[in-house]
């Protein structure tokens, strides 16, 4: 067997692994000691459908219809419009990565053995993903709970060979993509079209990606603040390990420690009262402020970590206790308030990188010349950078309202409580698209901030990561277009090389 392919049986997904299929196209495969649960799970459903069993969505309608019986010759074409009526998303197609990540998510939470459906239809997704069918899916429509009902709907709709999607880069129908990956589309058995639809996979999908993405954005924030930390002559004292041993977040802890790292070996910062008693909170507070966005990244990663390999189906098959339960862990209360957290995190990285800025940029608040150029009046300089700054963190300050505190009651009050995730973690994925140029408009001034400063050696960390950006940005002499270069050093962002070349040092 290649060792590369990536067994799923439920329980034992990483999200290195969720990364590597949505990122990178890794293939898939059902565990086969994931087998065995499935089939029983499915046999159980069979049983259910043979003795006439009355069990939600198996044999019955779906929400406010649980109260209508369905036939057994009916049971094909319940699942069949189960999945045409609820694919009513609208709105951009989600990006393919989270398309991915959100099959992989379905398949495996399928796999564990709870959900009924036929081994041979699980098979087929797992070819669709790895022959790279990615479904479009509109980004709008889901209320979190019962979990992703339009998205989910949407991305398996090819399955039946309805609906949209890509095929390297190119969308077409459903059918028209099953044929070019030589799959045939099936027709769906009792229980099955319920099965795809009912879980959290699209919203922990975009919160995973945002998570991953969100503790590379946070290494980042500190190394924004540590060359900030040099141009403006900041006061490390304020980072001595003590300090924070006396107040033990673990955030605090690990941000004042690897400010001290960065700036190890620097003769441009100052000791306190060698040019000022204390410096401005965005830099005194660097380790208080970053470290409790970093702790609210962890509890989401913990929350993430569960949610990728849990049974989020309904009802649930509990084939060996001789029970179909319609019980409630559809619902994405959990990952709606953790991603909700995350945009409030990352929202408060980009609020005090922006102040940084300010300081760097207003020359009553430094000893640099005004706006960092030394053409002022004729040149402008890093002025209105400011401006874009500014106002992205005040999209934020929109954006990081908590989605989860609303709830609108839908099918016929039957789910009269519903957790919006999906919107918070697509708010937490803009709000970090935003937090990323914020850093990136701190990391072009504070290289330009340097620049005004001979002598002195930088610490070993900040030299290493103002090379990188120099690199690729160089210093401004003259006004000039400078979206390309905030555009440039957003993808320098995004290839990590920045933070590689920290950590190498």
């Amino acid at each position: 067997m290649d060792n590369r392919v990536i067994l799923l049986d439920g329980k034992s997904l990483t999200l290195p692994q969720v990364l590597a299929v949505a990122n990178n196209k890794q293939q898939v495969q059902i565990c086969p000691n994931a087998i065995p649960g499935i089939e029983k799970s499915r046999a159980y459903v069979d049983k259910l459908v043979n003795d006439d069993k009355v069990v939600y969505g198996i044999t019955t309608g779906f929400g406010e219809f649980s109260k209508v019986t369905i036939s057994k010759d009916e049971s094909a074409e319940l699942q069949k419009n189960l999945l045409t009526s609820h694919a009513c998303g609208v709105g951009r197609h989600l990006p393919h990565n989270a398309v991915r990540a959100a099959m992989l998510l379905r398949i495996n939470a399928l796999a564990r053995g709870f959900s009924g459906i036929r081994l041979s239809t699980l098979n087929l997704m797992v070819e669709m993903l790895n022959r790279g069918l990615v479904p479009a899916v509109p980004e709008k429509g889901s209320l979190g709970a019962s979990g992703d009902l339009v998205p989910l709907a949407h991305m398996f709709l090819p399955l039946i060979g309805l609906g949209r999607a890509y095929i390297d880069g190119q969308i077409m129908s459903g059918a028209e993509a099953m044929a070019k990956i030589s799959l045939a589309p099936i027709e769906l058995s009792s229980k099955e079209g319920l099965a795809l639809i009912n879980g959290t996979q699209v919203m922990t999908a975009i919160g995973a990606i945002t998570v991953n993405d969100a503790i590379n954005l946070m290494k980042l924030s500190d190394i924004a603040a540590a060359l900030t930390m040099e141009a403006l002559n900041g006061i490390p004292d304020v980072f001595t390990p003590m300090l924070h041993i006396l107040r033990p977040h673990g955030g605090q802890i690990r941000t004042a420690k690897n400010m001290l790292k960065l700036l190890e070996g620097s003769t441009r910062t100052t000791k306190v009262h060698e040019l000022r008693v204390q410096d401005a909170y965005s830099l005194r507070c660097v380790p208080q402020i970053h470290g409790a966005s970093k702790d609210a990244v962890d509890y989401v990663l913990d929350k993430v970590l569960i949610e990728i390999n849990s049974v989020t189906d309904n009802p649930i098959i509990l084939a060996d206790d001789d029970l179909a339960i319609s019980c409630g862990n559809f619902h994405g209360q959990p990952m709606a308030l953790a991603f909700d957290f995350l945009g409030i995190a990352l929202s408060e990285i980009a609020n005090v990188s922006e102040r940084r800025i300010e300081r760097l940029v207003n020359p009553a608040l430094s000893n640099l010349p005004p706006f960092l150029t030394e053409k002022g009046g004729v040149c402008s300089g890093f002025m209105i950078a400011q401006y874009t700054a500014a106002a992205l963190v005040s999209e934020n300050k929109v954006l990081a309202h908590p989605a989860s505190v609303d709830s609108i009651p839908s099918s016929g009050n039957q789910e009269d409580h519903v957790s919006m995730g999906t919107i918070a973690a697509r708010k937490a994925a803009e709000i970090l698209q935003n937090v990323k140029n914020v850093l990136g408009i701190e990391l072009l001034c504070a290289a330009q901030g340097i620049d005004f400063k001979s002598g002195g050696n930088m610490g070993k960390g900040t030299r290493a990561a103002y090379d990188v950006i120099r690199k690729y940005c160089p210093k401004i002499d003259n006004d000039c277009e400078l979206y390309p270069l905030i555009e440039d050093i957003a993808k320098v962002i995004d290839s990590g090389e920045i933070i590689k070349a920290v950590e190498e040092q």
